[in-house]
């Protein structure tokens, strides 16, 4: 284990100069032992270690992490009860039912337009539903179904692409949710989560027990790009490029390099039975710095120019712009960058967090408006 965070180490110091973002803790969904438990949500610290018991109640069969960081609220899909549960996000204490789906819900993303798509694994039509953030049913986005669905991901002009378990297949719907039919049939004998990073598809096979590439525009099949896994769900990309995969043969995250290369357990302890969802979340959404500024350090606060305050050149050395989800939109220099204009971003919420040159933090937000 001391070698693997050295490896990790060795690879953040090793990260861009433009990732500044502070390094994300890791959130965990345990099935347990499928229909009958225990169940529980995980977090780690950055490096893989402390282990907290985050959620651990109105659970059944947790599927998927969402963060609603403008609510302060996580959203946990659970498939056995057909809910999907709404906890504080600072406390992991129990909120309300976000929504319920007859299908039994599996994986979620928020997409570009601000909604969060759910896949459904056991419904008759198998249908990708959308809901807006406050829980509000948005009806069904996909004009068919696909089976037993559980991976979910877009690629960069707005398609969107469905794993099926059972099909062992990947399905393309275009950017009005009309199918376009199989996009990979090949190579695959039951695919849970389904991610594009840089027009490459990574696809974790659970019966075959290995991550598969295939060219994300084409579909065509890359390699068996890694192998060395049993029963993997769960998929995340670390910024300093370390991939991060559930698997259930360790009962643990698992760390590989860009290039495939095992690097070992990632996580230490947690006493988790089946990992199935892997989440990064930056450390700065985790508490409010009792350092945050009083007044807006960029304005107008809606738009899709935005103009930086003085002020924050001279005090902070940083200014990070996050989504909704979390991501990182970009990084500026304060006193080299005045305005940040959001014309290529899709409308809706963002975080601007500007960082001094001791550490202390302001966040501030802001909506994307045409």
């Amino acid at each position: 284990m001391k070698t693997i965070k050295l490896l990790f180490i060795l690879l953040l110091s090793l990260a861009t100069v433009s990732m500044t973002a502070q390094d994300p803790y890791i959130y965990v969904s345990d099935a347990g032992n499928f229909n009958n438990g225990p169940y529980k949500i995980v977090q780690f610290d950055p490096d893989g270690e402390n282990p907290l018991d985050y959620i651990t109640t109105e659970l059944g069969w947790p599927q998927d992490i969402v963060f609603l960081e403008t609510e302060d609220r996580v959203l946990v899909s659970n498939l056995s009860t057909g809910r999907i549960t709404k906890y504080n996000s600072s406390t992991g204490a129990y909120v309300e039912d976000f929504a319920t789906v007859a299908g039994g819900p599996t994986r979620m993303k928020i997409g570009a337009d601000g909604y969060l798509y759910v896949l459904q694994w056991s419904n008759t039509n198998n249908k990708v539903l959308r809901f807006a953030l406050d829980g509000t049913p948005m009806g069904e986005y996909t004009d068919s179904g696909v089976v037993q669905s559980i991976g979910i991901d877009w690629d960069n002009v707005g398609n969107l692409y469905v794993s099926s378990f059972a099909g062992g297949t990947i399905t393309k719907f275009d950017d009005n949710g009309m199918g376009t039919g199989v996009f990979i049939n090949t190579n695959l004998s039951g695919p849970t989560n389904c991610e594009i990073e840089d027009g490459v598809m990574y696809v974790l096979d659970w019966n075959d027990g290995k991550c598969v590439r295939f060219d994300a525009a084409t579909g065509l099949f890359i390699d068996d790009f890694i192998t060395t896994l049993t029963n993997p769900e769960g998929i995340a990309f670390h910024p300093n490029g370390t991939i991060l995969i559930g698997d259930n043969g360790t009962n643990s995250v698992r760390a590989f390099d860009s290039n495939g290369n095992d690097l070992g357990d990632f996580t230490n302890g947690g006493n988790m039975l089946t990992p199935n969802a892997v989440v990064l979340r930056d450390a700065i959404f985790l508490s409010t710095n009792e350092s945050a500024l009083s007044t807006n350090f960029v304005s107008p606060t809606v738009g899709t120019e935005f103009t930086i305050n003085p002020d924050l050149a001279r005090n902070y050395q940083r200014l990070e712009i996050y989504s909704v989800s979390g991501a990182l939109i970009e990084t500026l220099d304060p006193s080299k960058v005045h305005i940040w204009t959001a014309n290529n971003q899709s409308e809706g919420i963002y975080f601007m967090v500007a960082t001094s040159h001791n550490g202390q933090q302001a966040t501030q937000k802001i909506i994307v408006k045409n």
